[in-house]
């Protein structure tokens, strides 16, 4: 009896769709951009995520309905990240929702741009506390379960300003800088639990955060257009994965060949 073309057709669908993951996916500063494009990444590769956002909220239930609606599990999550209270109650939820977190990815960032002489103590430690404090005291709440479990990816969005000058950005860069030496010695720590900690440091990317910059900065990109927020979401998304499971303390630069 000849197979039914119907039939055949779901259970190659089926057979397509990804695996179910024990345990969920944090992305902080993903109810846009390249935090969107990893929410959906993550989601779309069977994990279900917690989309944390600090004040768009429309933004994040947008991201939550386009996952569910094809067909992946996620729930938003306000909290601010600069906040030294935030970690607890943003895991506390989404462990009650769908377990403990095995995907970390501190992705959440500000800007406040200006020259040495004109930054304000107050844009300094705005910066550095979301851009690099949080990233510790989230990644610190991260670890125990992770450890525990002999699983964990942790994935820090850093910038290729921390690797190069970019004049008018001494806090930003810092900041980032940082979050790339925290994620090598975290990596070095963690290693031998089979938990891996990389970052990943975009170019030019196309967000809100970079619009003010993108038309002249593209003229240095030796790829001659600026990145997606889809570019940056599949180095994380193979960063997450098991394939991945012997890279850890890399920076991955995402920038058209700009820092070559």
């Amino acid at each position: 009896m000849a197979a039914d073309p119907d039939e055949s057709a779901d259970a190659a669908t089926a057979d397509e769709e990804a695996p179910a993951r024990e345990g969920a996916a944090l992305i902080t500063g993903a109810s846009r951009g390249i935090g969107a494009a990893i929410a959906t990444r993550l989601a779309a590769d069977g994990w279900p995520v917690g989309v944390n956002f600090r004040s768009d909220s429309e933004g994040a239930e947008q991201v939550v309905a386009s996952i569910e609606e094809a067909g992946g599990r996620a729930i938003a999550l306000q909290g601010d990240v600069a906040d030294p209270e935030a970690a607890e109650p943003l895991f506390s939820a989404l462990e009650e929702a769908f377990g403990p977190v095995m995907v970390l990815v501190n992705n959440a960032g500000v800007r406040a741009d200006g020259l040495v002489p004109q930054i304000q103590d107050e844009q300094w430690d705005q910066v550095i506390d979301t851009n690099l404090s949080a990233v510790f005291r989230i990644t610190r709440r991260a670890l125990n379960p992770m450890m525990r479990a002999r699983f964990g990816r942790i994935v820090n969005i850093a910038s290729i300003v921390g690797l190069q000058a970019n004049p008018g950005q001494a806090n930003y860069a810092a900041s980032k800088a940082g979050v790339i030496g925290m994620t090598k010695t975290v990596a070095a720590e963690v290693a031998r639990r089979g938990v891996t900690v990389n970052a990943v440091a975009p170019g030019l990317v196309e967000t809100e955060l970079t619009e003010d910059m993108a038309a002249e900065m593209v003229k240095s990109v030796p790829a001659r257009r600026a990145g997606t927020p889809e570019d940056v979401a599949a180095c994380v998304g193979f960063l997450a994965s098991e394939e991945a499971g012997y890279v850890t303390g890399a920076t991955l630069t995402v920038d058209g060949g700009l820092s070559a």
